[in-house]
């Protein structure tokens, strides 16, 4: 159990090294006009959120299964069905406020008065 929650952080330690380097990338580029930066940031954020997304599915992926492998009478403990089970709900349920911060920004830059 504390490997799993070791491994979670450095999950979540490796996104935010991964946003400060494409921020880093951003700020330094000073040679590449306007539009070719938000491009590349775009893809960028496009790749770090396909990155999360895939994570979610895969706790999810991996609750179904200690589920389904509990239920059939193998040798695995409740305790860990329970774990992955709600690491996969708390995954989702971050996923899901991002989600809805996301569409509450993009409403308010609509709208914003031209």
């Amino acid at each position: 159990m504390n490997i799993e929650a070791n491994n979670l952080l450095a999950q979540i330690r490796d996104y935010q090294s991964q946003i400060t380097d494409s921020r880093a990338l951003i700020s330094t580029d000073s040679q590449v006009d306007g539009s070719s930066r938000a491009g590349n940031f775009g893809s960028e954020i496009s790749s770090a959120l396909s990155q999360a997304l895939s994570g979610v599915n895969d706790m999810q992926a991996n609750a179904v299964d200690l589920s389904s492998a509990y239920l059939a009478g193998e040798d695995i403990p409740l305790t860990d069905v329970v774990l992955g089970m709600q690491k996969s709900s708390l995954a989702f349920e971050a996923t899901l406020q991002v989600r809805n911060k996301v569409l509450e920004a993009y409403q308010q830059i609509m709208n914003m008065p031209v």
